[in-house]
């Protein structure tokens, strides 16, 4: 996923070299894409490496996915403090959360007020759709409704149902180096 922050783009027919974090597939990574589609992951690309690593797949890109994965978000009222004990007050209905920031210099106040809902997003099981593309990063086909993050006079948000991109999946001819 680190491909959206940085790193330089790259395209179908380009010749890449990747350093790779490792090749053991966990049993979480099985179950969310499928033992069958799992199967056909040999790599995984490592964008931060924080020790010289020498296991590497270089060679040219034959083809590229888009990973969509469909996820449930359910929502609930958040307390004070987050992560506060059951038995902390909360705000009165009409009242927003305080804004948490720091001060800077020549008066000026940065912050952030958080939402009242806290978002608890589970990934389906094998609810992988994966979208042909010719570049990473590429485009983000992804759907989502956005949760209202201060509007004090509606209800709990219903549980939403998005696709989320997890990542790519790069085939690449390393003998055409």
């Amino acid at each position: 996923m680190e491909w959206e922050c940085c790193g330089d783009p790259f395209a179908v027919g380009d010749d890449v070299d990747f350093v790779i974090e490792g090749r053991t597939l966990s049993v979480e990574f099985i179950r969310n894409l499928g033992a069958e589609l799992a199967a056909t992951v040999d790599a995984f690309e490592a964008r931060h490496p924080e020790d010289p690593i020498d296991d590497r797949v270089r060679g040219r890109v034959t083809g590229v996915q888009i990973v969509l994965q469909e996820t449930v978000d359910r929502f609930s009222l958040r307390r004070p403090g987050h992560g506060a004990t059951a038995d902390a007050e909360m705000p009165a209905e009409e009242e927003l959360r305080p804004l948490s920031g720091r001060e800077l210099e020549g008066g000026f106040f940065i912050g952030t007020r958080p939402s009242r809902w806290i978002r608890a997003s589970e990934p389906v099981p094998e609810a992988i759709e994966l979208v042909p593309t010719d570049t990473v990063p590429g485009e983000r086909p992804e759907s989502s409704d956005p949760v209202a993050e201060d509007d004090l006079d509606v209800p709990e948000p219903a549980e939403q149902h998005r696709r989320v991109r997890r990542g790519w999946l790069v085939d690449v001819d390393e003998t055409n180096r």
